[in-house]
């Protein structure tokens, strides 16, 4: 879309022009990725949001930081692949159009499953998706046309194709284990999907009477209602006080059961007694322990979480009577109550504890025995195991973690990997490919991974609708798969398998995921196990670990406390550029962001900048559109040229390793200092000058540099640099998005130009301290004196002569002072020394009053923080940061009373 050269807007406006863009960027359909063009691939698959999600900061950032590189890479002319899509987030959706349907006093079971899944599917084409709709305005540069979504048929047959293949190898399985259990979901949890929350508990003390009735131990829990489900007590195997007991049996309280006291290095001697209740049916620890001991698994909850008591558990038929059918925490009420009764409890405290909720609905989540499928991933230390594959590519470098710190992180929960659980009782999400043959029995599913005739599993990518060995009828597991385990196949399955597609064969493995830690356990990994069962390959080449997006004190963001920022917001009163250069800017590998819309605003005005510097430039380019540069350009074009070339060598290099904060600050510090607060003004005399052969060139070369300088910042700031690209003198047809990334050019590098800038800078910049440090008029035009230490200096002080003058408002400029220029202001740069005189220009004497007043002030104050530091008690209280900041309040009051004893010398001279 080509503008015209004067239509630029008078303000920054971005949401006149981001959504325009974003539109043309669709119609034009320049995101389409083609496996048979040329270039080397550069593939991303984006993490996929839930269909039921809006976009948060976290989407923000990680679409940002993946759009940076997607662009940057379809810019140097690799042939780019980002394959978009979402999530059917299971639990989540069946939530929602759960929500709805009980609005109207239906339920999912009155409707049917059938019915029920036709009311999901409805409600993702009218309401899903929005979170799309929304990296789009963010200016997500996804290749559209190949949106994927994790129920749709392509994607599901290929998790099916994976269910039975793994299933006949012997690598899916169904046991009875321990699980997260939602009791008001009714579903098995991943951890992920459990949060777990601070909560003000209560810590119970009980008593356990010794069977032989020499007295008892005291036993502390959080969860007493358990106790009926208990099979031992434990004791650590080192603790003096409970050697004795090892071995012996306590009388389990209310129940008349008697249970073993054993002896465990799990036990925590410091934690209450040191004696602590083992219930293995319901402690993820206390289940492994109860392995190593073989103690029984007694369920004493059902699925909804009621108290469920049988007569082996509990022999006392009016104790299962008073309990049996109890919700668990009335439960523990009335236990607390009969344990009281009975003398049996010792005391009540206050604990706080971490508590697990389900994610969707916030109910506390039950460890629960439950029959479940589950995938064998290890042992972890057996190379051709899942997990063993999968922590060898890493450790051989066929996948690399960035930052490094987090391959620990990954090998050591690779290391300690247990089964996986794979089914979810629901009814939105892939079915379970798994029969059951109503006549003969045949099923597929056994409790024993190692037992089992592959011959009589019932698994099958078709659907089954008679059993294969008696012609019986079937019946299908109701269970779905796991979201996650649809998303494990994500990076090929994306691609076409099980086909044998030209878009598996050029972008597979992918070249980058990124992602947030939080799910590098829960995804990454298991990408990286099914992308090498099935492809032979790891998924991704590099895996660039995001951090957190706290709010501006270090919080993470909830909206408990208020102070979520909403990044759609942040766009509608900032615009989608500043947002991302300002999560762009701050994420600096391995530290949390932390995050205000102050830092947008800022970056905001950044933008503003880079527009009204392109104003300024298109007043004079748009003059002399066909202008190209004269033979000799000036020592100043030179050197914003050479500049320009070495910020884009920086940027390429951040960007090569994935420093995203140190590219965005070379981008930022090369448009804000060096092109806009100094080439700018060095252009204007000449621009306003009449040497028209000078303003040729500089015209041509601003041309240039804005040119140059728009696709340097392009994957940063796409709105806003596609924006003012099309205003630049030249055919502007095509877009932004697809020209030539800058790249080092030794045909622009001029390091005498830099040289002789560098010090002519230095001297403007010292002139211009000097009228700040004395309050001088800024327009006044001053006589500056140089003494040069280093002679070789002068003559690129007399070729730039003008260029000082003009620039330094110098009204004469004498390079041949001495080394003392008496009741004159100095500053010293590198090898010159700058003098201003003062006489004429303030009152000598009163600023001498000024100054020594001052000083006084300034003495003081470093003489109370100074004494304040040398407090030991204030040093060894006061928290760190406080102390740091008191060290760096004390170190700019010494600096600043150097300056002003260094201003005191010159005026006394």
């Amino acid at each position: 879309m080509q503008r015209k050269l004067g239509d630029l807007a008078g303000a920054y406006e971005p949401g006149s022009f981001e959504p325009q863009w974003a539109d043309e960027w669709a119609a034009g359909d320049l995101f389409r990725a083609d496996p048979e063009a040329q270039g080397e691939p550069f593939s991303i698959v984006i993490p996929p949001p839930n269909v039921t999600g809006v976009l948060h900061i976290g989407h923000a950032l990680n679409n940002t930081l993946q759009d940076v590189m997607v662009r940057y890479h379809r810019m140097r002319g690799d042939n780019v692949l980002w394959v978009p899509g979402m999530d059917h987030a299971g639990i989540a959706t069946q939530n929602v159009v759960e929500r709805q349907l009980a609005a109207g006093n239906v339920t999912k079971e009155s409707l049917g499953r059938d019915a029920f899944l036709e009311r999901v599917w409805q409600w993702k084409e009218e309401s899903g998706g929005a979170i799309i709709r929304q990296l789009k305005r963010l200016g997500a540069s996804c290749d559209w046309s190949r949106e994927r979504f994790t129920m749709d048929e392509g994607l599901s047959r290929a998790v099916r194709r994976v269910f039975v293949e793994l299933y006949r190898d012997g690598l899916i399985y169904r046991g009875t284990r321990l699980i997260n259990w939602c009791p008001r979901c009714l579903t098995a949890l991943s951890d992920i999907e459990v949060e777990h929350e601070d909560s003000a508990g209560k810590l119970y003390h009980l008593r356990y009477p010794l069977a032989n009735g020499e007295g008892a131990v005291s036993v502390a829990t959080t969860r007493p209602e358990t106790l009926f489900g208990d099979s031992a007590v434990a004791v650590h195997p080192d603790d003096e006080r409970y050697t004795r007991l090892i071995g012996r049996e306590v009388v389990l309280p209310l129940t008349g059961r008697s249970i073993p006291v054993i002896a465990d290095t799990y036990v925590d001697m410091n934690f209450g007694s040191g004696v602590v209740k083992i219930t293995p049916a319901h402690d993820f620890n206390d289940y492994d322990v109860g392995a190593r001991h073989n103690l029984a698994r007694r369920n004493v909850l059902t699925a909804e979480a009621r108290m469920a008591l049988d007569a082996a558990t509990v022999p006392d038929a009016d104790v299962r009577a008073r309990y049996d059918g109890l919700e668990r925490y009335a439960a523990r009420q009335q236990l607390i109550a009969d344990l009281e009764a009975a003398g049996l409890l010792e005391k009540i405290e206050d604990h706080a504890h971490a508590v697990g909720q389900c994610y969707r609905c916030k109910t506390n989540v039950e460890p629960f025995l439950s029959p479940q499928w589950f995938v064998k991933v290890g042992p972890p230390e057996e190379a051709g195991s899942l997990a063993g594959r999968a922590i060898r590519a890493v450790r051989e470098g066929q996948t690399r973690i960035v930052p490094e710190q987090w391959k620990n992180s990954y090998y050591a929960w690779m290391e300690n990997i247990k089964d996986w659980c794979i089914s979810r009782q629901l009814w939105w999400g892939h079915r379970i490919p798994a029969y059951r043959c109503v006549d003969c029995n045949r099923q597929a599913g056994s409790d024993d991974p190692q037992t089992g005739d592959p011959e009589r599993r019932l698994a099958s990518e078709a659907p089954l609708s008679a059993c294969p060995y008696c012609g019986g009828g079937v019946a299908e597991d109701p269970d779905v798969l796991d979201t996650w385990f649809s998303s494990a196949l994500w990076p090929f399955t994306t691609m076409g398998w099980p086909g044998s597609t030209p878009e598996l064969a050029k972008y597979y493995p992918t070249s980058l995921l990124v992602t947030g830690f939080d799910i590098l356990f829960f995804w990454v990994a298991r990408m990286m196990m099914m992308g090498l069962h099935f492809q032979k390959e790891v998924p991704f080449r590099d895996v660039y670990i995001h951090a957190l997006v706290r709010d501006a004190e270090g919080q993470k963001m909830s909206k408990s406390k208020g102070n979520v920022i909403d990044p759609l917001s942040m766009i509608e009163k900032y615009g989608a550029d500043p947002l991302r250069f300002t999560l762009t800017a701050m994420a600096a590998q391995g530290r949390d962001i932390k995050l205000s819309p102050e830092r947008i605003e800022g970056y905001k005005a950044f933008a503003n900048k880079l527009w009204n510097a392109t104003k300024f430039a298109l007043q004079h380019v748009q003059a002399g559109s066909g202008d190209t540069a004269p033979a000799g350009p000036a020592v100043a074009d030179r050197w914003i040229l050479s500049r320009l070339d070495r910020a884009a060598e920086d940027v390429r290099r951040a960007l090569d390793e994935y420093r995203f904060n140190d590219a965005a600050a070379r981008a930022y510090q090369f448009i804000w200092n060096e092109l806009c607060d100094w080439y700018l003004e060095l252009s204007k005399p000449v621009l306003y000058g009449d040497d028209e052969a000078a303003k040729a060139r500089t015209r041509a070369t601003l041309t240039e540099v804005f040119d140059t300088t728009y696709r340097l910042l392009h994957p940063f700031m796409p709105f806003l640099t596609e924006e003012l690209w099309h205003h630049l003198p030249g055919d502007r047809g095509g877009s932004l998005a697809r020209a030539a990334y800058p790249a080092p050019d030794a045909g622009r590098r001029d390091a005498p130009a830099e040289e002789a800038m560098e010090t002519v800078l230095d001297i403007i910049k010292a002139v211009r301290n000097i009228r700040g440090e004395n309050n001088l008029s800024p327009g006044a035009r001053l006589d500056v004196r140089l003494h040069f230490r280093q002679p070789e200096r002068r003559a690129v002080v007399e070729s730039n002569r003008k260029l000082l003058t003009d620039l330094g408002r110098i009204e004469s400029l004498d390079l041949d002072a001495g080394e003392v220029v008496p009741k004159a202001a100095k500053a010293v740069t590198a090898g010159i020394d700058v003098f201003v005189p003062l006489a004429g220009l303030i009152d000598i004497d009163e600023e001498i009053k000024r100054l020594e007043k001052e000083l006084g002030k300034v003495a003081a104050e470093a003489e109370k923080v100074s004494r304040k530091l040398t407090n030991p008690e204030f040093i060894n209280k006061a928290p760190e940061a406080v102390v740091a900041k008191e060290k760096a309040r004390l170190q700019e009051l010494e600096e600043k009373g150097a300056r002003l004893r260094q201003g005191l010398e010159t005026l006394r001279a």
